[in-house]
């Protein structure tokens, strides 16, 4: 039987990707010394510069947690250039009702967090508890209750709110795990 010394790589279908060669793909290691893996993460060397550091993941997680944007700065350089990053970012504001909420724990989103502490209630409040604390709420801030007071007016209005977010979010875990 006679071996083909032709390759893979003519006509159709191709074995391999366009642009792939047998040839040895250059490696980038991690910048961090003594780090034998691949550097696929980069990090910026100084505030503002173009250059970067490459690291594995291990050594990009250590780094981002060192990491402090105002290291070098007075208090007064640090809050304006905070100020001029958020005027330069406003335009993005604009489009954060398109997203559902943000991160938050994990299993709540960032508006759940807000409306359970709202309520004074633990990340791993129950549904139940949730209710409870509504209640006890709208029973001491009521406008029915207490007729005439402005503040328990904004108190039970955001409690309404607060339970209101977490009422929804909960609806959605019960749909979702329902399988439908």
């Amino acid at each position: 039987m006679a071996r083909s010394s032709r390759s893979n790589d003519w006509g159709f279908p191709r074995w391999r990707g366009y642009g792939s060669s047998r040839d040895a793909q250059p490696v980038r290691l991690c910048d961090r010394v003594g780090c034998e893996r691949p550097g696929k993460c980069p990090a910026p060397k100084s505030p503002n510069s173009p250059e970067r550091w490459m690291f594995c993941e291990e050594h990009a997680a250590e780094y981002n947690r060192g990491w402090d944007y105002f290291a070098g700065l007075s208090a007064e350089e640090a809050a304006q250039r905070e100020a001029n990053e958020k005027r330069d970012a406003s335009g993005y504001r604009e489009s954060a009702h398109y997203g559902w909420a943000g991160s938050g724990d994990g299993s709540r989103s960032r508006d759940e967090m807000r409306a359970l502490d709202l309520l004074g209630l633990d990340t791993d409040a129950s549904f139940e508890d949730v209710k409870k604390a509504w209640r006890k709420i709208a029973k001491e801030s009521h406008p029915d209750v207490r007729p005439n007071d402005a503040e328990a007016a904004k108190t039970f209005q955001a409690g309404q709110a607060a339970f209101n977010v977490l009422r929804v979010a909960e609806e959605n875990r019960e749909w979702k795990g329902s399988g439908i």
